[in-house]
């Protein structure tokens, strides 16, 4: 009995830590299948986000191709039209188109201005749009639409020139060259006039530029004339306050600080044709002007800070042989003598006001328009200043005044021989201006005072006004 009772406990014994091992066992296990759930759960979660993708890419995929199918169909759908449309304009009479040399390219600008005006005197240079300074003794209202201002011009460039020289040239016409005839029908028919016709050379390395042709000379404040639509041509204070004038001759240009920052600064050289009045024909070359090769010289500096301010100086040097061309003709007063200028002007931008001015002093000028236009040994003295102001992005308003006075003795020794007895002009000009897109529309009142002799002892005092409106349409 004890044997069997001790192999009972034993075997008790045995059961107990069999049980105890297989019970840990199954645990193990249990989380080792567990774990492989979770790993297999979390690798189809993986690989449902992957169809996912895959579906979208394909959804994609699908709606790209569809978008590629129509664009081809569109482009079709174009080139069809494109085509039809080709065998339609082959089908129409072509015109010849303007053409130029290969590589150069035409660029045809220019404006339309219209002016209708009234008067109370008549004016020199002209009336309408020319008018400057009241004709002594003139009387008699008057009044008319010109439209002599309209102007056009092409400018030529990409000429092929050795090295970084690049050519091109500017070809530019107005209407104030004439009427065709005399008759009834005359005035409505201006003639065209050449006003600019020059060559260029430029080197855009160095900086350096030629023109050769017939141009602006350097005393013509070209890049500082006062704000008017009336006067374009003949701008506000021509040959009264503003001299210079276009000669063929050749400049030489070089910016003296090419490339750098700051104010830029520029130097021109300068050689015209010369010219007087007479003795003999000044439309053939043949003029005191020219006899024995007597060109005008010019120089000018210029400096600017890009649309906020400028400054220039100008001199003027020619030569007068009153003998003309074979020393042979009658000289009065003077047989020889020379023609000098020096000038001064700037320009100035501060916000919406712009204040614009040129003075100028010479001796002998009446061929660039100085001395009131009187040829001699006459010294002038003269210059205009005008200030501005925007009110609006459309609207503005300008004030002029101009003054030239030639020296009185000197008119009056020079009197029917050159001279014709013009003392001193001041003109004075107000305009208000409205401006959108390309088209601009102005109301503008010019007034002179001129104080002339006849006969060198009597003084008469000759004043006028225009008042005009102007319309200016720019292409």
């Amino acid at each position: 009995m004890k044997r069997h009772a001790l192999f009972l406990a034993l075997a008790a014994i045995g059961l107990t830590v069999t049980t105890s091992a297989f019970a840990q066992k199954t645990d193990k296990r249990d989380k080792e299948i567990q774990a492989l759930k979770a790993l297999v759960e979390k690798q189809q979660q993986q690989l449902n986000q992957q169809q996912q993708d895959l579906q979208q890419l394909q959804d994609a995929l699908t709606q790209l191709q569809s978008q590629q199918t129509q664009q081809q169909t569109q482009i079709q759908q174009t080139q069809q039209v494109q085509a039809q449309q080709a065998q339609t304009i082959a089908s129409v009479p072509t015109k010849p188109t303007f053409t130029s040399s290969p590589g150069v390219s035409v660029a045809l600008h220019g404006f339309i201005d219209a002016t209708a005006f009234t008067q109370s005197k008549s004016f020199t240079y002209g009336n309408g749009q020319n008018a400057e300074y009241p004709i002594p003794g003139s009387n008699g209202q008057l009044s008319g639409v010109d439209v002599r201002n309209t102007r056009f011009w092409l400018d030529l460039t990409g000429g092929k020139v050795a090295g970084d020289w690049i050519g091109g040239g500017h070809l530019e016409m107005d209407f104030f060259g004439g009427n065709n005839g005399t008759g009834a029908y005359s005035m409505e028919q201006p003639l065209p006039r050449l006003r600019q016709a020059y060559m260029t050379l430029e080197n855009p390395v160095t900086g350096s530029s030629f023109k050769i042709g017939q141009m602006w000379d350097l005393i013509f404040p070209l890049d500082d004339l006062p704000n008017s639509l009336s006067h374009i041509a003949f701008p506000l204070g021509y040959g009264t306050g503003i001299i210079g004038w276009r000669f063929p001759g050749i400049i030489f240009s070089q910016d003296l600080n090419h490339g750098s920052s700051g104010p830029l600064w520029r130097l021109d050289l300068a050689a015209f044709s010369g010219t007087w009045s007479g003795p003999g024909s000044p439309i053939n070359y043949i003029s005191a002007g020219n006899a024995n090769f007597r060109p005008q010289i010019e120089a000018k500096l210029h400096v600017q800070e890009a649309k906020e301010w400028m400054l220039f100086a100008a001199a003027h040097w020619g030569q007068i042989h009153l003998a003309g061309v074979g020393d042979s003709s009658p000289t009065p007063i003077k047989r020889q003598f020379a023609s000098t200028a020096f000038e001064l002007g700037g320009e100035w931008t501060p916000g919406p006001w712009v204040f614009r001015g040129v003075g100028y002093t010479g001796r002998g000028i009446g061929q660039i328009f100085g001395d009131l236009s009187q040829f001699g040994d006459i010294k002038d003295t003269g210059g205009y200043v005008m200030g501005g102001y925007k009110f609006t992005p459309n609207w503005s308003a300008n004030l002029f005044y101009s003054l030239s006075k030639p020296n009185s003795t000197d008119v009056i020794r020079w009197l029917d021989n050159g001279s014709t007895g013009l003392l001193k002009d001041r003109q004075t000009a107000a305009n208000l201006m409205y401006s959108v897109g390309d088209y601009s529309f102005a109301l503008e009142w010019i007034h002179a005072i001129l104080d002339s002799t006849s006969n060198g002892k009597t003084r008469e005092q000759t004043s006028g006004n225009q008042v005009n409106v102007s319309a200016y349409y720019k292409f």
